[in-house]
């Protein structure tokens, strides 16, 4: 969330910076809405004032003013009641317009609506080349008895699958060899819930509620399954003061995802591209504001440093205006090759890291306090993507297949999976 005193004073660079993200967000009426609220907290303010001089002058008075009096309250306590009513109801109005508003976005990100305005910065390897006609994963992984879509489907509907034999085990050595390398650099490993308050996740900028919405609301109460870890680990620090000696704090998370995938279709939503649930390591820092462009980089350099060691060619992009989530300052993807993604192949995303300056920490009400002025300011957060297992497991898949029909495991991942390769199988179940 901006500040509000920071709109008021930069009303035509919010409205430009709301365009250029293709925000649906009326700057106006957010101005205008304030400026409601804050008459109607003034007249209230006024209004008890008035009452209270009352109190004050009720023991002294004499009886016939003391009648006149009791009248006044009693016309006071309605128009207060009134008021108090009509300022829930603008106030309302006013956060729900006002969390639709974006965070502002640092000056090297690009023009762009979409995904096409998205910028390719770095190239690490070469497309994938076969000597041999290759399978996509999900045919590989009938052939392999690892992915079970069919029997998923049954038991819970589209876009929901089995992992069995190997890639259970190949999951698994993915989170372990993503957390070794986050605590590596220093993150703390937690498990973190998987269903958060509706608050807290509109809080780190996602929507709960509403149809475009990406969150599995439940049916009882303000609750929702989270998309990322980001939402819960973010919510970890919300409504605290962090003395600036522990800053950073950097925590990495483990969790299920839950997103709806509402309107995702085409050829890249096949198998376990884009499913319902998936299991990822998540990588948080809340930072001392001078630090989070340094730290954006280090992100990167972690992911990058992940995908490196799986020997996966891949591709960094920096995110166009149109393209950042609504609390995001600054964003990076890395997309991986994929040999079926498109017409003869193509990249697709398996990492973000994203900078998003005080943006969260205002609506999480998450402070650091400064050693050397005793100042309070809000910190600035930033996360990013350890690894997203299914993703991920659908590059290994597809980029590592070999002519006899087997699959090898990246070197990094055999002592972590016990694996040098995972082999054609009959399947008996």
């Amino acid at each position: 969330m901006l500040d509000i005193r920071f709109i008021l004073k930069n009303v035509d660079l919010i409205k430009q910076n709301t365009r250029e993200r293709y925000a649906n967000v009326d700057v106006d009426k957010v101005v205008t809405l304030y400026g409601q609220l804050k008459q109607k907290r003034q007249s209230l303010e006024e209004i008890q004032r008035r009452s209270n001089q009352i109190a004050g002058r009720f023991k002294s008075a004499d009886k016939t003013t003391r009648k006149q009096l009791k009248a006044e309250v009693v016309g006071l306590k309605q128009t207060i009641a009134v008021i108090k009513d009509e300022i829930v109801f603008v106030e309302n109005e006013y956060t729900e317009e006002m969390l639709k508003i974006p965070n502002l976005v640092a000056s090297d990100v690009p023009q762009g609506k979409d995904e096409y305005g998205n910028v390719p910065i770095k190239y690490i390897g070469e497309p994938t080349k076969f000597g041999f006609k290759p399978l996509d994963h999900v045919e590989l992984g009938k052939k392999l008895d690892i992915l079970d879509f069919e029997a998923a489907a049954k038991v819970t509907g589209s876009k929901f699958y089995f992992l069995k034999n190997e890639a259970v085990l190949l999951e698994l050595g993915l989170i372990r060899y993503a957390l070794e390398l986050a605590i590596k650099h220093g993150f703390t490993p937690v498990t973190t819930p998987e269903i958060a308050r509706d608050k807290i996740i509109t809080a780190s900028g996602f929507s709960p509620r509403g149809p475009e919405s990406q969150i599995y609301s439940l049916t009882k109460g303000a609750l929702s399954l989270i998309g990322t870890s980001e939402i819960t680990l973010g919510g970890y620090m919300a409504n605290a003061v962090i003395p600036e000696k522990n800053l950073p704090i950097k925590i990495s998370g483990v969790s299920h995802c839950f997103r709806t995938e509402a309107g995702s279709g085409g050829r890249e939503s096949k198998g376990l591209y884009r499913v319902h649930q998936f299991s990822k390591v998540e990588l948080y820092q809340f930072v001392h504001p001078d630090k989070s462009a340094i730290v954006h980089e280090e992100m990167l350099a972690i992911e990058e440093e992940f995908y490196q060691a799986l020997e996966l060619p891949y591709r960094v992009l920096l995110m166009c205006k149109g393209d950042l989530g609504t609390p995001a300052y600054r964003k990076y993807d890395i997309e991986a090759w994929m040999p079926f993604i498109g017409e003869g192949g193509g990249y697709g995303e398996v990492t973000s890291a994203s900078n998003c300056t005080d943006f969260q920490a205002r609506r999480l009400n998450t402070k650091f306090k400064n050693r050397v002025t005793g100042k309070i300011d809000f910190v600035h957060t930033l996360n990013g993507t350890a690894v997203a297992v299914t993703r991920t497991i659908l590059a290994i898949l597809e980029n590592n297949q070999q002519a006899d029909g087997t699959v090898l495991i990246p070197e990094i991942l055999q002592d972590y999976t016990g694996l040098q390769y995972i082999k054609p199988k009959a399947r008996k179940f």
